[in-house]
């Protein structure tokens, strides 16, 4: 079991940065694979990053967001660069066991607002 608790979200304008964290709570932290997604209003959840045995990211986001984890203190950081109007969502730290399949647990979301 896994407890995901996300921070960091607020207001930015275009072009500037924010950083999020998620702290874990639970065992084994540093075997689970731990992710970003983000949902924007009326439209789909959808990721963003994510880091384990391999580090990936969205297109959209490519090049201006980072993320990061501190195994020793359990938590996961999203770096947040260059940012746009479309950044806008809830943003949601998400972790699995075993490298494949779906995300298991997920954490409460934080809100990230752009403004243009």
């Amino acid at each position: 079991q896994v407890q995901l608790v996300e921070s960091g979200g607020g207001l930015v304008q275009a072009g500037g940065s924010l950083r999020l964290s998620c702290l874990a709570a639970g065992r084994t932290y540093s075997a689970y694979d731990m992710a970003w997604f983000r949902q924007a209003p009326g439209k789909e959840r959808e990721f963003v990053a994510v880091v384990g045995r391999t580090t990936l990211y969205a297109d959209s986001v490519k090049g201006r967001f980072t993320i990061s984890r501190d195994n020793a203190k359990n938590t996961v950081h999203l770096q947040m660069n260059s940012m746009k109007p479309e950044d806008t969502a809830t943003y949601y730290c998400a972790a699995r066991l075993g490298g494949a399949g779906p995300f298991n647990y997920w954490g409460q979301g934080t809100q990230v607002s752009v403004s243009s």
